[in-house]
């Protein structure tokens, strides 16, 4: 029996991956442990390799091509099989390989005059897609899928669907849900619009009414879910010379995605605020001399400066959480994420417990992350889990600036360049002197976070970066 050859999935957020190269052609004779194609995830590199002898037949499916995961791309088999056969009889599908969770839904129908054909078109959700649809009980065959060419619900789709989605009270939301009524149709007299029980209940018994007794206010015209950006979707460009024309895939796609989507969906407010950093540089120097030849490299101001706001966060929690559907969650572990530029693009190596970690530790493991994105060679689970990130543009003679949000995290912490910078100091009553300043720039979701509390907890790290002898007592 033929041995199906499928893309392995990497990670919980990892959905598509692109076919970087087949190392093997069609046709050709194949052994067990042998590698036979290269993929790219959204954060790494990986090769998948035989798990049988014999002869490889490949699919339809060609080098830079996005694929989901999971999806069966070539068999190993005798040499008179061929994969269409087999893909004929269902093993290739993805449907066939993970069981119920991962089975098709059926795409939205565009109209009343659309054929039986059309609405049985079938796209395949996503495990992030299907995750956000259960927690906000959204029926998938109602969201149109823009994933793989329009072919899949990803998650993007489900928020959008949500977010054109009128305002209702839970009790109207289970009510409609269970009539299966649309609370697009239905107008709402409570506060600010929101549809009641009672609008619910109306629209019900509006069904069994004539026409002419159903009172106007109980219907409305159907609202249009808003446009979703995405890869896929045509753009109408102004005709200009280009210069070169660079694919929107794999980091740079995952990078316009994320970042496009928490611009639209968080309420972002940014602090800013001038730090003495003379004794924080002191201290990172005194420690280079100390510690360097020990430890096998020399401790860095994003290793101090991940140690301080590690401490931060486990001292006010509401900073390390996240917004649920229905709730502010507040993470138990203080994942800290620092984002590095690469050649692929920016990635965010994920550091676990870094409340529990001396600094020593930090940073070794810190530096071996930062190698393999580097390098294209992530791990599933480098790249995610984060609670909290921090990003410095110091190096690039940054002063100040203002990061996007890392979702589903509540907070980002933007982090400038050091510089001299002549201040009257306590210390100092003769006058001004030379003194290090720095610059943070602390983004949070106001939906999660109010100013004070954000303020308190930028503060409390402006205190151990000026004090940095504070942390032995945190």
């Amino acid at each position: 029996m033929a041995e199906e050859v499928f893309i392995p999935k990497y990670g919980q957020t990892v959905e598509e991956v692109t076919l970087v190269q087949w190392f093997a052609p069609e046709g050709a004779p194949v052994k067990k442990g042998q590698e036979l194609l290269e993929i790219e995830t959204d954060k790494t590199t990986f090769t998948v390799e035989a798990e049988a002898n014999g002869t490889l037949h490949r699919g339809p499916y060609a080098e830079g091509q996005v694929i989901p995961v999971l999806t069966v791309v070539a068999i190993i088999g005798k040499p008179d099989e061929k994969f269409g056969a087999v893909a004929e009889a269902g093993a290739a599908s993805p449907a066939a390989q993970v069981g119920p969770e991962a089975w098709p839904v059926a795409a939205p129908t565009a109209g009343a005059a659309t054929s039986s054909a059309e609405t049985s078109v079938q796209a395949f959700a996503s495990p992030r897609a299907r995750k956000a649809a259960r927690e906000n009980q959204v029926d998938l065959s109602q969201v149109a899928p823009t994933g793989g060419g329009g072919q899949r619900v990803v998650e993007r789709d489900v928020l959008a669907y949500l977010a054109s989605m009128p305002k209702a009270t839970p009790v109207a939301q289970r009510m409609a849900s269970e009539a299966g009524v649309d609370l697009r149709a239905v107008a709402g007299t409570g506060p600010g619009g929101k549809i009641t029980r009672e609008n619910v209940e109306q629209a019900i018994a509006a069904r069994q009414a004539p026409l002419s007794e159903i009172p106007a206010a109980v219907t409305a015209p159907p609202v249009a879910p808003a446009p979703v950006a995405s890869a896929q979707a045509p753009v109408a460009l102004p005709q200009v010379e280009v210069t070169e024309r660079v694919p929107l895939k794999g980091v740079r796609a995952v990078i316009a995605d994320r970042m496009g989507t928490s611009v639209h969906t968080t309420a972002r407010v940014t602090l800013v605020m001038q730090v003495d950093a003379t004794e924080f540089v002191a201290a990172r120097e005194r420690l280079k001399a100390k510690v360097s030849e020990e430890w096998g490299f020399a401790p860095g101001y994003n290793d101090l400066l991940a140690r301080i706001v590690a401490v931060a966060l486990r001292k006010f929690p509401y900073m390390n959480a996240r917004l649920a559907p229905d709730a502010i969650e507040r993470l138990a572990h203080v994942n800290l994420g620092m984002a590095v530029d690469t050649e692929r693009g920016l990635l965010v190596p994920v550091i676990r417990d870094a409340d529990q970690k001396s600094l020593h530790q930090f940073g070794a493991e810190f530096r071996e992350m930062v190698e393999r994105a580097r390098k294209g060679k992530s791990l599933p689970d480098d790249l995610s889990g984060g609670s909290f990130t921090i990003t410095n543009l110091g190096m690039h003679d940054i002063d100040a600036f203002t990061p996007v949000i890392n979702l589903p995290e509540a907070a980002i912490l933007g982090v400038g360049r050091i510089a001299p910078e002549w201040a009257y100091h306590p210390d100092h009553p003769e006058g001004p002197v030379l003194r290090q300043k720095l610059t943070l720039s602390l983004v949070f979701d106001h939906r999660v976070i109010d100013g004070a509390p954000a303020a308190r907890f930028l503060q409390y790290i402006k205190t151990l970066v000026e004090e940095p002898y504070l942390l032995l007592a945190a």
